[in-house]
């Protein structure tokens, strides 16, 4: 075990009586605890790495896991170590067990627009606006996440209950899950089938979860069942990193822990590596204003560092020129890099005016949650055929792929194939081979539709007789997408882009089969791009150099070394929804941890004035700033009203600095000795 490890790390890697919570505070080398963890386990305590499963909820931060242990053991011994993301865990324990869920090889996943199409399927007769589906959705999210056995009458409403139940019957009609039955499903199969239970008990003889205050109550249903009676388990989390209750967190999962274990040790972790000593200062009396569970302090050996910079500007618009202007400056004289600074804010409407000063001043930036790879229109146009393949029942694929590239199969088609579908209780793809469609179309519609599905069948032989990524190559070039690329972009440069975004899926697929991924089965290598698909959306794209972008929220387990936090305002943080619904404790959880992912410097800023629904209006300052310790604090702009407490305090900082000046040139230089010197002194 490493030397340079604090003696709360040393405990917490070396506690393996029981359950174990590790309380560890921003910036507290938790990550290296879990892999620590893992090694010791590996090497001095007997087990093998295929009884060991740590649990985390990014892709990122799960290969990173995975790469630091490599480098803390031999090959040998961290083979079949498992470090995997709540969903990948769920998909595989479902993997083993489709049939006792419902479910049949090559099912498909959903994401949020197939979700979105499905409620609408259901609702056909209603033409709900994007807003009222997008609520349904996290109503349905909601029923999922819940603890089991959750009583929800009174919380969710009978209409919206059974658009759940049918919901729920269609989605094991065309063989699919949601991202939210990826843990819901294993949870259920679990609780109600002993054999697998034990099957899995057996397999996780030491269970370890990062980011604990994050989970919801599925997730922490799945840890306790997973876990059984031993209790051979680590936890690592941050009841004060807890901000994402708005997406199904429950931070009482932490109190919970307490009584569901009742030999649940706890280990603080309070020494920051990241931050110098002012900063997290102002970080503790800040969230030392909410009330907790387990009381810590953070503290750092990097000495006290810059006050923090509270600066009041006149409006949204001087804020923007004030953080710029300030970049360019400091970057100069730091000779820094662009990507050392980081712009936070709580909503994304307040990235626009920032991206437009940067551009002016070319200055490069990245906006984190940008585009990303698989949100693509030409990714998600492969990915659907592919889906097609391995799940015929994929009505939201189906929808998508049927007429691209053109084959006059139109909307007045799908609307009479989707009347026919439901009638027969089928999928669009099986309908297009029932003999009674003759007679609910005109035949040379049902000859187009009959071609498609006839062609499909035929492709899906093939990926599954033989080299399935031979089989998408060939769909790509049978349906001629190239030229497709070609006829819809608006030159051939981005036609060749485009293409080559094609490409690179299958290249991924080639380099899957080759590295022994996940096997060279059609059903397996889509099942696995479609996890990706979803869960890659959730991590950070490689930046460069380049200020970034991202709202407070996407900032966590981040860390910069010079940062802006700007719009500390009331109504933008707390946002006027959390002082409305009494939720400004996670309101300060968010602004704690924007502050503690600073490392050297932190300024915070405010405007006076804001464009509100097109019109100038006066704000306030955000109270989170009255709650920070003053003597922290360097107050700049002429609109700013300084505490008199910190008039006080800076008078007197000028006097001792005036005296100082003056002693200094008088040590440097005898011969201005004089007579005048102490009345100098005096009236300083």
């Amino acid at each position: 075990m490493a030397e340079s490890l604090n003696s709360h790390q040393r405990a917490a890697i070396r506690y393996i009586d029981g359950p174990l919570l590790v309380l560890a505070g921003a910036g507290s080398g938790k990550t290296r605890v879990i892999t620590e963890k893992i090694a010791y386990l590996i090497k001095q305590c007997g087990y093998h790495g295929n009884q060991i499963l740590a649990v985390t909820f990014t892709n990122k931060a799960a290969r990173e896991m995975k790469s630091r242990v490599a480098k803390l053991l031999p090959a040998q011994q961290g083979q079949g170590l498992r470090v995997s993301t709540f969903h990948t865990l769920g998909l595989g324990i479902l993997g083993r067990d489709l049939s006792k869920v419902g479910r049949r090889s090559g099912f498909s996943i959903y994401d949020t627009q197939d979700c979105a199409n499905l409620i609408r399927e259901i609702l056909v007769n209603k033409q709900l606006p994007d807003e009222d589906i997008k609520h349904l959705q996290w109503q349905i999210s909601h029923i999922k996440n819940a603890p089991p056995g959750t009583d929800l009458g009174d919380t969710i409403q009978p209409h919206v209950l059974a658009i759940f139940e049918t919901y729920q019957r269609l989605l094991q009609t065309y063989n699919a899950f949601d991202f939210d039955d990826l843990i819901r499903e294993p949870v259920l199969l679990l609780q109600s089938d002993p054999d697998v239970r034990e099957k899995w008990q057996n397999q996780v003889r030491y269970l370890l979860v990062d980011e604990y205050q994050d989970t919801n109550g599925m997730q922490y249903a799945l840890i306790k069942l997973l876990t059984g009676v031993r209790g051979a388990l680590t936890v690592v989390g941050d009841d004060d990193q807890s901000i994402y209750a708005w997406r199904g967190a429950q931070p009482q999962n932490m109190a919970l822990l307490t009584s569901d274990f009742p030999r649940m040790e706890v280990i603080k972790l309070e020494q920051n590596y990241r931050s110098t000593g002012n900063i997290l200062r102002a970080a503790n009396h800040l969230i030392g204003h909410n009330s907790h569970l387990f009381e810590k302090k953070l503290w750092s050996a990097l000495g006290p560092g810059d006050p923090i910079a509270v600066v009041s500007t006149r409006d949204e618009d001087h804020e923007v020129q004030w953080v710029v202007s300030d970049i360019m400056h400091h970057r100069h004289r730091q000779r820094s890099k662009f990507q050392d600074y980081a712009i936070l804010y709580r909503s994304n409407h307040q990235s626009r005016a920032f991206e437009k000063m940067l551009r002016e001043h070319n200055i490069p930036y990245f906006i984190s949650g940008g585009t990303s790879f698989f949100a693509l229109t030409e990714v998600k146009d492969i990915m659907a055929y592919l889906r097609l393949l391995v799940n015929p029942d994929d009505d939201a694929a189906f929808v998508r792929v049927v007429n691209t590239p053109k084959r006059e199969i139109g909307a007045t088609t799908l609307e009479k194939l989707a009347q026919y579908a439901r009638q027969r209780e089928t999928s669009l793809f099986g309908a297009c081979f029932e003999l009674g469609l003759e007679q609910f179309m005109a035949p040379r519609i049902v000859q187009r539709l009959r071609q498609f599905v006839d062609w499909l069948v035929a492709i899906g032989d093939q990926a599954k007789r033989s080299d399935p990524v031979a089989a998408v190559k060939d769909l790509i070039n049978e349906i001629s997408y190239e030229q497709w690329l070609k006829d819809t972009s608006k030159d051939l440069t981005a036609a060749k882009r485009r293409m080559e975004n094609v490409t690179d899926i299958v290249a991924w697929l080639q380099r899957l089969v080759e590295q022994d991924r996940v096997g060279e089965n059609i059903d397996q290598l889509v099942g696995h791009l479609s996890l990706m698909d979803i869960l890659e959306r959730q991590d950070e794209e490689d930046q460069g150099d380049r200020v970034t972008l991202m709202t407070l929220h996407g900032a966590k387990g981040l860390e910069f070394p010079y940062l802006y936090m700007v719009g500390m305002e009331e109504g933008l943080l707390p946002h006027k929804n959390s002082v409305d619904a009494d939720t400004v404790e996670e309101e300060r959880r968010l602004a704690y941890v924007g502050i503690t992912r600073a490392r050297r410097r932190l300024a915070l800023t405010f405007a006076r004035n804001r464009r509100r629904g097109g019109e100038w209006s006066s704000v306030e300052p955000s109270r989170f700033l009255q709650e920070l310790p003053q003597d922290l604090l360097s107050w700049e702009g002429g609109e700013v009203e300084v505490p008199a407490e910190e008039q006080k305090r800076r008078g007197q900082e000028r006097l001792a600095g005036l005296r100082g000046m003056l002693a200094n040139q008088l040590a440097e230089d005898p011969k201005e000795n004089n007579p005048r010197q102490d009345t100098v002194l005096a009236k300083a």
